[in-house]
């Protein structure tokens, strides 16, 4: 009985924010170093059937570099990164587009096999991210940033409870299709809807203030704390553009960021549903 009464406890804990969040949308960012575990994927597809299921409005926006370069070594291509940025010509932009397209499909399938409706929208025809060539020193090829976000065909199916699936390749005026960071693109997405929340899903605990001392976790930040560590090197390498598109969507109308460990069981639901939450909260 008493076991009974505390997960009782806990959906009571719970009814606040599902209250407080209810038809928010809530975008969530699952990189690809991530999406190979089937047993981290598992967990988190779960929590976010969940959170559909509690009258939330998930988006999940999704990475897959590490399947993009398993492929291009399969096929004896050489990987050639600049500022973490893949250079990607025409062979490489096709195997982005057909491993990206190929993790959204296997995402959807999923989340329908969890009993959610979801609906992909993937590099081509579905595609709701207009974008432009990134200018960079050097020529990195078809990769692009965010022009536009077309929100309209998310808010279609927000309205029919559906779980979105986004795939990080838009489209420029030009015709061509361009390689974009899947950082940006959920920051993005989650400015076009106004969400609640952007969620980045990583493999480390969230903002450490010392990234060697797993106890040195900031629990709350705000954006002008959160640009002091990038300045002094605590935010480092593959965390900084993170940092930088969760400040990005503060600034311009999303309500709160957090970066949470999805290794974490039902990392999701903990950071939502919970007061303390697990991984770092960044605030305007």
């Amino acid at each position: 009985m008493e076991e009974a009464i505390r997960k009782a406890d806990v959906l009571i804990e719970a009814l606040p924010y599902i209250k407080e969040f209810h038809r928010k949308a809530m975008v969530i960012k699952y990189g690809g170093s991530i999406l190979g575990d089937e047993k981290i994927r598992a967990g988190v597809l779960e929590d976010i059937v969940f959170l559909s299921y509690m009258g939330l409005c998930p988006i999940l926006v999704h990475g897959g570099g590490p399947n993009i370069s398993e492929r291009m070594k399969a096929e004896g291509m050489k990987t050639d990164f600049v500022d973490g940025m893949r250079v990607t010509d025409e062979k490489t932009l096709a195997i982005v587009e057909e491993e990206l397209n190929k993790l959204n499909k296997m995402l959807v399938s999923e989340l329908q096999e969890l009993g959610a409706r979801a609906v992909g929208f993937r590099a081509g025809k579905q595609s709701i991210i207009s974008a432009r060539k990134k200018q960079e020193a050097r020529d990195l090829g078809f990769v692009g940033e965010v022009e536009f976000i077309d929100a309209q065909p998310l808010l279609t199916e927000m309205k029919d409870y559906a779980v979105c699936a986004v795939c990080p390749i838009g489209r420029g005026k030009d015709g061509k299709l361009y390689n974009i960071n899947a950082d940006d693109v959920a920051s993005s997405v989650a400015v076009s809807l106004s969400a609640e929340k952007l969620v980045i899903l990583t493999n480390v605990r969230g903002i450490m203030r010392s990234p060697d001392d797993p106890g040195s976790l900031i629990s709350t930040l705000t954006v002008d704390e959160a640009r002091g560590l990038i300045d002094e090197g605590a935010v480092q390498e593959g965390m900084i553009p993170k940092v930088k598109s969760a400040i990005m969507a503060l600034e311009r109308g999303v309500k709160k960021t957090h970066i949470i460990d999805a290794r974490i069981p039902h990392a999701l639901l903990l950071e939502i549903f919970t007061k303390e939450g697990i991984g770092t909260e960044i605030v305007k």
